[in-house]
Order: C-alpha cells, then structure tokens, then sequence
C-alpha cells in the first residue's frame, strides 16, 4: 500500500464479540451533487468497481422512455419491481409476471437464472428487471432472444442514458455479465453517487417517475423486513436506497439532487448498511428514532455480536 491510501480517511466498520474486534471492514463513501461534484467523501472516491444492482433504476429507464410501461394497464408496482432486489416471494413474482402478461410475453422467455430451491425464473431477484427488458423489446421490436448481449439496443440504449448522466462517452463505459446475466458497468464511486443525486432530482422526467414508483412500493424494492425496503419506509417519502452485491450501497435524498455511494472493499454486506446507517446519522437524513429501529434490526447481529462504525465523511477540499 502507498503512503496515499496509508493516508486516506477511510471509513472502518468492526466486528466486535464481546467487545473484541474480530474482523475490520475498509470502506469508501462518497457524496455528490448533480452537477457531480464531490461534496464529502470518506477514503477514495474514484475507487472503480462495478455498481451491480444499484443499476437496476437506470436500466428501467427505456423500460419508461418507449412507453412498454404505461402498455395495457401496466402500473407503479410493475415499474417498482423493475427496479428491484426482491425476495421472490408471490407477490413480487406476480408482478413481474403482470409485466410479460400485459406485453403477450412468455415466462419462459426470462434468460435470469432459477434460484437454488426455487421453482421458476419469476423468483429469482432480478426477474422483474429481466421482465421489463424483455417488454421494452417487444415495444421497440427489437429481438427478444438475445436481449442481455451487451451489443443489443436495449443494452446501448441503457449505456447511452447511463453514460449522458455521468457524462462521459457511451464507448468508455466498461461491462461485464452480473449474476443474473445482465450486464452491469464498471464505474467510480462519485459517477455512482451522480446518479443517484440524478434520481432523487426532479428534472428528469423518466427518471422522477422511476424515483416516484419506488417511494411509493417499498415493499417491491427488497421485501419486508430488508434493508432498501426499510430505509425507505422509514424515511418517509425523502430517501431512496438500492444496494448491489459486493458491498455496493446507494442512497439519493429526493429534492436535493444529492446522491450517496458506498463500497466495501470486501465486499461485505454487513458492514456496508452499518455504513450507510452511520452517514445518514451523521447527516441528518434521517430521524433519530428511525435510525435507532434500524441499527436495533441491522447493527445487533446476535447475541454477543455487534457491529461499531469508526469515521466521517469530510468535506472535498479545494
């Protein structure tokens, strides 16, 4: 490590057993506006890794833009699902299975993996995304059987909208298949925290129907119970929150155009919600009570456990 990292201001979230630090996570945060500049940050924000499911927002923007959303009677729950991380229960399958129902889609045409111990394709977490690609297509005629190719129009399409919000060149942008098949992009923390200051803004028309759908169907963003889910709940109509796998969290504050990212470097998940927990402390964004049911359902693993977030964002300097 060089003497710079040595001498960043990194966040450290620790696991503690009977007050005893086991583990210690390194993490990276970063606060933008969006015009993009870095407002506060916590250890590099310029840190490159790929934003996974944090995507999800972005990737339903064609989903919106062509009009396969407002198909038949297609609603903010199916625009919701779209956008989510859910937990496969029925509910969430169902909508997602409104999507390819309105659209004159076949199930059997989600190229998403079935889960382990799962049935079919509909639960898997990502479904609801796989279904609104697949209606786009079909809204767009555009070929339905390879729509997750990264050279598809649906695929350009998203790195197009994607690449002006950050504004950079659609070329630049590096991809890579996700879990689910999907393609996912490799980006700094700050162009992650653009863009969720550029969702939580108003002058997107996409976008604030995007931001709208989540507000108002938490329980379609993760699951009751879940993190995303409950952040947003509780914020009660100001904060939108969607995470990623390998300790990716995103946080917009709705009417603000100020936009939250965090990445642990080891991808752990725990660590990056008592993270995200401890900036929105620190900021304000949250009530105190609010914070409190939160930290009680995430930061009390079990018995004996607990998790202690050392560090604060600090101001960009000139």
């Amino acid at each position: 490590m060089n003497l710079d990292n040595m001498n960043r201001n990194y966040l450290r979230v620790y696991l503690k057993r009977n007050s005893s630090i086991e583990s210690v996570h390194i993490v990276n945060a970063v606060i933008c506006d969006k015009k993009g500049r870095i407002l506060m940050k916590a250890g590099d924000p310029k840190y490159t890794t790929f934003i996974r499911s944090a995507l999800k927002p972005f990737q339903a923007i064609p989903f919106v833009s062509s009009g396969a959303y407002k198909n038949s009677l297609l609603d903010e729950k199916t625009l919701a699902i779209a956008c989510s991380s859910h937990a496969g229960t029925t509910n969430h399958a169902r909508q997602s299975f409104k999507i390819l129902w309105y659209s004159k889609i076949e199930a059997s045409q989600l190229q998403c993996p079935i889960p382990e111990g799962k049935n079919n394709r509909l639960e898997h977490n990502c479904s609801g995304k796989h279904a609104a690609f697949l209606a786009t297509c079909k809204k767009m005629n555009w070929p339905l059987n390879n729509y997750l190719d990264i050279n598809h129009p649906l695929q350009i399409e998203i790195n197009r909208r994607v690449s002006e919000l950050i504004g950079i060149p659609r070329e630049e942008l590096i991809s890579a298949k996700d879990d689910c098949g999907a393609p996912t992009l490799k980006m700094q923390l700050d162009q992650m925290a653009l863009l969720y200051a550029h969702l939580g803004d108003s002058t997107h028309s996409e976008l604030e129907q995007i931001n709208r759908a989540m507000i108002r169907q938490p329980e379609l963003i993760a699951g009751i119970g879940k993190f995303d889910t409950e952040v947003i709940k509780r914020a009660h109509g100001q904060l939108l929150c969607k995470g990623g796998s390998e300790g990716i969290q995103c946080i917009s504050k709705l009417g603000d155009g100020m936009g939250i990212a965090i990445k642990v470097q080891d991808g752990s998940k725990r660590a990056k919600q008592a993270v995200a927990l401890h900036l929105l402390k620190q900021l304000e964004w949250m009530t105190p009570i609010s914070l409190q049911e939160l930290e009680d359902q995430v930061l009390k693993i079990k018995p004996g456990l607990e998790l202690e977030v050392e560090g604060q964002l600090k101001f960009q300097e000139n």
